[in-house]
């Protein structure tokens, strides 16, 4: 009984391994810290294991995932209210870690003035409404589709592009006022 046991947590581990990393970003980003996200990560694990096999007959996983995540995130700031959306550095940053690695001699200056453009873009987002963040967060920054969004979210397409072309118009209003665009 034991083995059959194991056996269901490997093939579930095996399911579920490729999307960790995706996961993980999202609630991140929709957290805004470390615990919190690997929290959200953990509870929605614990949460589909019991449904296991309902996840190998899904077709699309990772935006069914990306939606589960989401709604457990909304469900649970619903209940605490204390907690805030929040961003994290964008791909930008990461981008920037990486090529740094690779790079013999970083230039200080183009380092200080792609944090300012970050630190700026980190600003100009907490700005935007909840709606107008998460869709351009999920689009813009984890490269969901809209068609993945709007499952995701349950809110119809025609809706998240107009939200995503009024944040990224809000976003450059910002940009400009504050002088980085």
């Amino acid at each position: 009984m034991s083995s059959s046991k194991s056996e269901q947590a490997q093939a579930f581990e095996r399911l579920m391994r490729p999307h960790l990393d995706k996961l993980y970003r999202l609630a991140f980003r929709l957290t805004g810290t470390v615990a919190d996200a690997e929290d959200l990560v953990q509870d929605v694990l614990v949460k589909l294991y019991t449904r296991r096999a309902e996840l190998s007959s899904i077709q699309d996983l990772s935006p069914w995932l990306g939606r589960v995540l989401y709604n457990l995130f909304v469900d649970t700031r619903r209940r605490s209210k204390r907690r805030r959306l929040g961003l994290v550095a964008t791909d930008v940053e990461q981008q920037s870690a990486s090529a740094t690695h690779h790079s013999p001699a970083p230039d200080p200056q183009a380092q200080t003035a792609q944090a300012f453009d970050i630190s700026r873009l980190h600003e100009a987002l907490q700005r935007l409404s909840e709606e107008h963040r998460t869709v351009v967060l999920l689009h813009d920054a984890e490269g969901y589709t809209l068609l993945e969004i709007q499952r995701v979210t349950d809110v119809p397409v025609g809706t998240l592009k107009s939200r995503l072309h009024r944040a990224r118009a809000r976003l450059r209003e910002i940009l400009k006022e504050d002088g980085t665009l």
